[in-house]
């Protein structure tokens, strides 16, 4: 869930600032980003999809946030409401902040006199919800007849769990330097001020020594900081940081302290929240320490936990970092908060060392795994993220827990500001998209223009103007996929290992350069009139993971530029990809598309798909035209079948499954969601009870209950065995097998027990088979009896 790029703006353009008494830092990033509102975006890609973020996504969030209750729990806070119901959680909170965090930005971009004016109610309304003392949290100003078991009975007591109290106050503050910084009224920030004031009160050596459970305040009061001057607020923030540690747990990054941190676990928003906090206070103190665990855990993420689509965190389980090497394909969560705080954290981590290798992960994120996050329509979102499905994950309007949709809101209009950086008389060019810029630097200002048509394709023209003939460094990102690196590290790598030619050329002659860290550097006295052209091998490449990485054997991805592509169902025969194999070898071709999903590039190959036959292990095997689409764009023509990783090897595909009596049936279940009822006859066999890495059908929040199943046959059949794999995700979660179970077989519209002449056997890890006596029947249906104390899901059921 969470930071925002408002610090780009900190660091320049901020002499207004006065009123809020700004000191500058004596320190900070030595490098600077060229601020969001300097660079003016107009290309075909990002343009559209700030605007529908303005037009569609803030006006959605705004409305949800009314409709979800998040503006009752203020109002009953404030006083103004009866009543004592309140939301789901106690971070709810977060969601109006970052909206109006959101909706700032968007009006330092384009002037909204009506969401301006909005924004400003909903400050009016959270400055009377807050306590005289500066302390705001609705969940225990408003005092419920039962209150949620998340706060504790006092202020901070739960901190360190799941109250929430700091994460809520980390959002405030950034969401108040926003709309300062946009509007120049000092009413949001006045609120922050007081609330930050009083956790200076309250928190420090002597004083309440917890840290904060779910990281984010400790950005909050940086940026504070920058805007105030007030040492106080750098000195808490380096205090949450410095109290984690080592007796808490990995979940949230509190086993060791964050100095002695050199891997990347537990909770992944969490984490890379932390990661960029400690950035952040790095560069504010020139403390070294931070900066070698940083960049300790850094190189764990990029050599064993980063999604070839930028995404992080592989297991639902604690939204959490796996294992190394443990990246799953259907069961990945790669959380879309994760994206967005994975692109602050490199950003933040280039800031520090002006490496191009944090930009390629930034980039890598930012086409892929982060804006599939959400619709192209703006008004549908993922939560997790994964790199294959059966259908079983869709887009949804709004969640109960809502961090990531209203995350994208904040985060979608800031996009411009990772375009430019500079350091003295040194301009970096780290993204491509057409835009103009007016950049100061000591030197004297230059005005820079981008024409491309990127990420389409590879050509990159740059007017450069500076006021006057002046000497500077342009130095221009060449992207590691351009110099046959997919990612820094040794995660990934390109089949055809070939180099592709790049030329760069200044006034229509090519030019020889240095490379320096990732960047072509053209230093030279530059004038009115100047132009450099980029063109960077567009060329569509297979891409291969690490031979530890057990899910991505025998199979490659498709990547052309800094897009990642997947294969989706509606662009392939019968609506299915799990099935089908592409030759290694296989010529991929490319043609873009202006009228399919917005626009985007198509990409083609031969290959071939396989489906099972009844009573026979031969596959019939059929040739096809394979299409692939950009990852982002998948699951906006519904659920269905997708997957990155594309089989090369018949042995990685799974084939269609054989037309069996469960697979004709039409099945059924007590579920009140029928998305997961494919599963059951899916003919799937999965490695272990715990497996995740396909559709499963399961009970859970369910406990000591009875459920059932369902197969209603296509016509009439004489079975007598039932085969069923129990689901079973102890000992963390929350699927045990069933405490009993029972066969039944429909009889003149009555439901009767079969009569077993085999034991109704229960364990995990195998079928579970049980054999009765023959009945011909039109259904079959399995009763099951969930445990006293945990839910049950089944992976297969078979009926013969």
């Amino acid at each position: 869930m969470r930071p925002s790029f408002t610090f780009s703006l900190l660091f320049l353009g901020l002499a207004s600032a006065a009123s809020a008494q700004k000191v500058a830092p004596p320190r900070d990033y030595p490098i600077q980003p060229v601020a969001f509102t300097q660079v003016h975006v107009h290309d075909q890609f990002w343009a559209p999809k700030m605007q529908t973020n303005a037009d569609v996504t803030i006006p959605h969030t705004m409305q949800q946030c009314r409709q979800d209750g998040h503006l009752d729990n203020f109002r009953r806070a404030a006083g103004e409401l009866p009543g004592d119901k309140l939301t789901q959680f106690p971070f709810d909170d977060t969601d109006v902040y970052k909206v109006i965090e959101g909706a700032s930005y968007a009006m330092q971009v384009k002037k909204n006199p009506r969401m301006e004016a909005y924004v400003d109610s909903l400050i009016t309304l959270i400055g009377k919800a807050q306590e005289p003392d500066g302390y705001l949290y609705t969940f225990r100003t408003v005092k419920t007849a039962k209150p949620h078991e998340w706060i504790g009975t006092k202020r901070w007591e739960k901190e360190e769990d799941l109250s929430h109290e700091l994460y809520n106050a980390g959002h405030l503050y950034e969401a108040a330097v926003a709309h300062y910084q946009a509007t120049g009224k000092r009413t949001l920030l006045d609120i922050a001020l007081k609330n930050a004031d009083l956790l200076v009160h309250d928190f420090g050596p002597g004083k309440v020594e917890v840290y904060p459970g779910h990281q984010v305040v400790e950005i909050g009061l940086a940026k504070l900081y920058r805007v105030t001057g007030k040492q106080q607020y750098l000195d808490l923030a380096k205090f949450f940081l410095d109290v984690r540690g080592p007796k808490g747990n990995d979940y949230n990054q509190a086993a060791k302290r964050v100095v002695d941190q050199d891997a990347a676990v537990g909770h992944a928003v969490r984490a890379t929240y932390m990661y960029s906090a400690m950035a952040d206070v790095a560069a504010l103190t020139g403390d070294p320490s931070y900066l070698k665990a940083i960049d300790a855990i850094w190189e764990d993420v990029v050599n064993h936990k980063l999604y070839i689509t930028g995404g992080i965190g592989a297991t639902g389980n604690g939204e959490a970092f796996g294992k190394s090497f443990e990246l799953p394909n259907m069961s990945a969560y790669a959380e879309t908060c994760a994206s967005i705080a994975n692109v602050y954290w490199n950003n933040r981590m280039f800031l520090l060392h002006g490496d191009a290798k944090y930009i390629d992960v930034l980039e890598r994120t930012l086409y892929n795994g982060l804006i599939a996050g959400v619709s192209l329509s703006g008004d549908h979102f993922f939560y997790p993220n994964p790199l294959a499905s059966m259908g079983q994950h869709q887009r949804g309007s709004w969640f109960a827990c809502a961090c990531c949709i209203s995350n994208m809101t904040r985060f979608m209009a800031s996009v411009p500001g990772y375009v430019y950086a500079q350091n003295a008389d040194n301009l970096y060019v780290n993204l491509f998209m057409t835009s103009t810029s007016d950049v100061q630097l000591p030197s004297g200002k230059v005005s820079i223009e981008q024409k491309t048509n990127y990420p389409w394709d590879g050509q990159i023209d740059l007017a450069v103007n500076p006021q006057k003939r002046q000497e500077f460094a342009l130095r221009v990102r060449i992207p590691g996929w351009a110099q046959q690196q997919p990612t820094p590290g040794n995660l990934y790598k390109f089949m055809d290992a070939a180099p592709q030619p790049i030329t760069l050329s200044i006034n229509g002659k090519p030019v020889q350069y240095t490379l320096d860290h990732g960047y072509a550097v053209l230093k030279r006295r530059w004038q009115k009139g100047d132009h450099v052209t980029l063109a960077l091998p567009m060329t569509t490449k297979k891409v291969v993971a690490n031979a530890q990485v057990k899910d991505d054997q025998g199979k490659f991805a498709l990547q052309r530029g800094p897009v990642v592509y997947c294969l989706e169902g509606p662009d392939n025969a019968n609506g299915l990809v799990q099935n089908i194999v592409v030759d290694q070898k296989a010529p991929v071709e490319v043609a873009y598309q202006d009228n399919l999903l917005n626009g985007i590039n198509v990409l083609t190959a031969a290959g071939s798909s396989s489906r099972r036959q009844l009573n026979s292990a031969e596959l019939l095997t059929s040739p096809q035209t394979v299409k692939a689409i950009p990852y982002y764009a998948w699951a906006n023509r519904g659920p269905s079948d997708m997957t990155v990783w594309v089989p090369y090897e018949a042995s990685a595909s799974k084939p269609q499954p054989a037309p069996t009596i469960a697979s004709r049936s039409k099945a059924s279940s007590s579920l009140k969601s029928a998305k997961t009822l494919k599963a059951l006859a899916d003919q799937y066999d999965p490695i272990d009870s715990k497996d995740a890495n396909y559709p499963y059908l399961h009970w859970w929040p369910k406990k000591n209950t009875t459920e059932f199943v369902q197969y209603d046959f296509a016509e009439p059949a004489t079975v007598s065995e039932s085969k069923v794999y129990w689901f079973d995700d102890g000992p963390w979660g929350g699927c045990r097998i069933p405490a009993s179970y029972k066969v039944y077989y429909q009889k003149d519209g009555q439901w009767v027990p079969v009569k077993n002449t085999t034991p109704y056997a229960i364990a995990k890890d195998q079928y579970n088979t049980v054999q009765f006596e023959p009945v011909r029947t039109t259904a079959l249906k399995l009763e099951v009896q969930l445990p006293a104390d945990n839910a049950t899901g089944i992976h297969e059921w078979m009926v013969k």
